[in-house]
């Protein structure tokens, strides 16, 4: 039986994001939400008349901006004109839909491998001043300059290498946190890397995104510009 049939709309909305985003759509686009869910439940996001044809575009976008909608219940953050990425709680409100919310009481013990590159990613991740400020509660004295070294860009950058650079960044860390979805890496420093810290550092870099948003923007007409 087909347990999707239980869930609610917006529950279904948000499995269909948590798909989009493990096949490597990190943030995607409300389009590509829109088509995504309706595929995966044509008689629920399909146009009347037309189901099996066509999707009910509003139908999806008020779920998503509405006044009781994924945004509003912090499950999807808004990263940009019309781009979303699951947010800590709605990551987790995905596993609990799915069953698989581990028992706090039970934390990952299996060792899994990551690679050189992703190890010194990391690295340079937890060594940063824009992650120690956020775990110190110093949001407010996080700046730009703390957010380019995070995701190390420059200010010089043209659009699309800004562009391509983030992306490259969203697709490491949903890497990595798929590499670590049961178990745990100790880096070569001797740190020990969990799913949580992968939620940890995805947190930070959509906080980021959010607050410095005109910023990134304003380097992309710039260099557009140039």
């Amino acid at each position: 039986m087909d347990t999707i049939l239980e869930f609610t709309v917006p529950e279904k909305i948000l499995l269909a994001a948590h798909q989009l985003e493990e096949t490597g759509q990190s943030p995607f686009s409300a389009e590509a939400l829109i088509v995504a869910v309706w595929q995966q439940n044509p008689r629920t996001f399909g146009l009347k008349g037309y189901a099996e044809q066509y999707p009910d575009s509003n139908k999806v976008l008020t779920s998503l901006m509405g006044e009781k909608g994924l945004a509003r219940r912090g499950w999807l953050n808004k990263v940009g004109q019309k781009m979303y990425a699951l947010t800590r709680e709605g990551r987790h409100m995905v596993r609990r839909l799915r069953h698989e919310e581990p028992a706090p009481s039970a934390p990952a013990t299996e060792n899994v491998t990551i690679g050189r590159e992703q190890d010194k990613l990391l690295q340079g991740l937890f060594g940063s001043t824009a992650l120690r400020k956020y775990q110190e509660g110093q949001k407010h004295e996080l700046t730009f300059a703390d957010a380019c070294r995070f995701w190390s860009i420059t200010e010089n950058m043209s659009g699309p290498a800004l562009d391509a650079r983030l992306h490259a960044f969203r697709a490491g860390l949903a890497d990595i946190e798929r590499t670590v979805r049961k178990g745990q890496a100790v880096l070569s420093d001797g740190r020990v890397f969990t799913f949580d810290d992968a939620n940890l550092l995805n947190d930070l870099h959509l906080y980021l995104e959010d607050r410095f948003s005109r910023h990134l923007t304003l380097l992309r007409n710039r260099s557009g510009k140039s």
